[in-house]
């Protein structure tokens, strides 16, 4: 399945939008045909903190004539700022050892003091170059444990031996980098671009393929004449005597036609490190849950046919000394209380569930394949905007049917409740981003502009949503509500709503969980993410399981005659999102190694928000199966 959906997706074709650029030599250059190759440079980011940087920050060689490719509302969102850099190279003209530029730190300028002192601190927290070439990331590929092979899509800025002597991150690939309380930083590059020469094929000129590189550091011995071999370049630990950083890079063109454009990306994703695992545990995660949903649907199945065969043969005398669901038909569907909150909920809910089937599906069609950068975030903003009407429809109806008169209230609240506090968490993210200077910190014109979709398509389209679900008539319930509600009888323990609650989540929750590490990985531990296939699979899953787990508490619930079902069958697989929660804070502290309140701040908070998003999703598919549920067996049974 995983192969089927997800490798097709970036590796077997490329979709509209990603056309491929053909490269030549200098003299044969032609209007299809180039030879520059610019190199280009995005922010900076590392595995110890959530703050990502821009390139200029660094204070690191750059561009003259600096230019920045127009980025879409995914990559603006996610902190992306690509710009051109003064890396520039002409098809197959190999370089050894070119200067780039030379920065000078002088110890009497406060400047300079901080300069040098940022790029420290970046080097101790470990932060990551990210070069493109070509749409590609410049890979560093080294040898990992098992004789695999890792191709980094970023290369760290240099690395730290502590004062103790202790040699940290890539400290530990060269056996120079070995005096105490020293930076090392890789101040030179070896770039091998590797290239398909075009021949027998139906293109003009040749396609790059990859691009990896090799980070060294090295002292030159003067400005003018590079010999790329020496020493390593060492940064005290303390700023005592003036400094002069020369970076500097060679380039090497290599030709191979075994590898195709179209299958470029495959020795990247190939060698991440969750390629080849636990598929294992995935398929058992799998097997386990349809065991599972197999269970419940026999169990459901054969007890209730009983159940109505029993119902519709017996007298009605014996009827009154009958117990069991059929006892609660007259308060079934009675109205909940907080009814407004439940319809805004669920009409938020309708929303998401619909936006995160188009966006997995359009992923597993590969339209959002790590080489389309940021299409996967604007998409789903997009759709968000655009399935306005859903919700607006949605909580109408089931508001109406709740028997509510205050529809103006309940249109607002659906069109602004939720989003309202995500955005206001999101922009207090945004508040600790532009104070601490970071890349990812939004531009005032980029919130103008959400705010624009979210106040100019988003709330207008909920209220025509709203519109037509309240000119719909009433739901029809299959029976009569009685006047007087009936008194519940003494509950046990398991049929209470908190334990039942409690108790929902856990299914759901143990068939996302594997993909879920994934998934924070690729967030916060910069890993591409591309197994969509799986994704799409597991989210068929997971309805399919908070359904069946919601149905059944509620079966049970109803048989211990306690009617009140509409709130509890929303919290019963709404409760994943808690040990969504619980999740993210093992995750936090035991495979993440981030510092400082900020960044521990911004993980929460971002968290928060995927938490809220996944109660409504979740929430919403167990009350609609419940509801579908408890219609259905209260319209096959004679009521008198």
């Amino acid at each position: 399945m995983h192969l089927v959906f997800s490798d097709r997706g970036v590796s077997g074709f490329y979709l509209p939008g990603l056309a491929p650029v053909s490269f030549c030599e200098e003299d044969k250059k032609t209007g299809d045909c180039q030879s520059e190759i610019q190199l280009f440079v995005n922010r900076l980011d590392s595995v110890e903190s959530v703050l990502p940087y821009e390139y200029d920050v660094f204070d690191f060689c750059q561009d003259e004539e600096e230019k920045r490719p127009s980025e879409n509302l995914g990559q603006v969102l996610f902190g992306e700022r690509i710009e051109t850099s003064p890396y520039r190279f002409t098809f197959k003209k190999d370089e050894a050892c070119q200067k780039v530029c030379t920065k000078s730190y002088d110890t009497t300028k406060l400047e300079d003091k901080a300069n040098l002192d940022f790029l420290k601190r970046g080097m101790q927290l470990n932060y990551q170059h990210h070069w493109i070439v070509d749409n590609m990331p410049v890979t560093w590929c080294y040898d990992v444990e098992d004789n695999q092979k890792y191709c980094n899509p970023g290369f760290p800025i240099g690395c730290l031996v502590t004062a103790e002597g202790r040699p940290k991150d890539a400290c530990v690939i060269n056996s120079e980098f070995n005096k105490k309380n020293t930076f090392y930083i890789f101040n030179h590059v070896d770039i091998t671009i590797t290239y398909h020469s075009g021949e027998h094929e139906n293109w003009n000129g040749a396609r790059l393929v990859s691009a990896r590189l090799e980070p060294k550091s090295v002292k030159h011995s003067s400005e003018n004449s590079q010999t790329c071999q020496g020493p390593p370049m060492e940064i005290p630990g303390e700023f005592s005597s003036n400094l002069n950083l020369t970076y500097s890079y060679s380039v090497t063109f290599e030709s191979t036609d075994l590898i195709k454009w179209a299958s470029r990306w495959d020795y990247i994703l190939v060698s991440m490190p969750h390629t080849n695992i636990q598929w294992f545990s995935i398929m058992n995660s799998l097997v386990i849950v349809l065991f599972l949903s197999g269970m419940v649907a026999m169990i459901m199945l054969r007890t209730l046919h009983k159940d109505i065969a029993r119902y519709n043969q017996v007298d009605q005398e014996d009827a009154q000394e009958e117990s069991g669901w059929k006892q609660v038909h007259g308060d079934v569907f009675r109205p909940p209380q907080k009814g407004m909150l439940l319809s805004v909920f669920l009409g938020q809910g309708t929303q998401i569930f619909i936006m995160t089937f188009i966006t997995l599906f359009l992923a597993c069609l590969g339209f959002l394949s790590p080489a389309n950068r940021g299409a996967l975030m604007t998409c789903a903003v997009v759709l968000w905007v655009l399935l306005g009407t859903p919700a607006g429809y949605v909580s109408a109806r089931l508001y109406k049917s709740f028997g509510g008169e205050k529809w103006k209230t309940s249109v607002f609240l659906t069109a602004l409740l939720c989003p309202g506090i995500v955005f206001a968490d999101f922009f207090l993210m945004n508040l600790i981003l532009w104070v601490e200077g970071s890349s990812a910190a939004i531009p005032f014109g980029t919130l103008v502009a959400v705010l624009g979709l979210w106040f100019g398509i988003s709330v207008p389209l909920t209220f025509v949503g709203a519109y037509f679900g309240f000119k719909k008539p009433v739901i029809e319930h299959p029976v009569r509500t009685n006047q007087i509600p009936r008194q519940i009888p003494e509950q046990s323990f398991f049929t209470k709503p908190v334990p039942g609650i409690i108790m929902g989540g856990i299914l759901p929750f143990g068939c996302i969980f594997i993909q879920l590490f994934f998934i924070l990985n690729s967030i916060w531990s910069h890993q591409m993410y591309y197994m969509f296939g799986f994704l799409f699979l597991v989210f068929i899953i997971l309805v399919i399981t908070c359904s069946e787990a919601t149905i059944l508490l509620c079966y049970f619930h109803l048989c211990a005659e306690d009617y009140h079902w509409w709130w509890r069958s929303f919290l019963t697989s709404g409760f994943t999102a808690v040990y969504l929660f619980v999740y993210a804070i093992h995750y936090f502290f035991s495979k993440l190694q981030i510092q400082g309140a900020a960044s521990t701040i911004l993980y929460f908070g971002y968290t928060m928000i995927m938490v809220l998003i996944f109660f409504l999703f979740t929430g919403t598919i167990g009350f609609f199966a419940c509801f579908w549920f408890v219609h259905k067996i209260y319209s096959v049974v004679k009521v008198d």
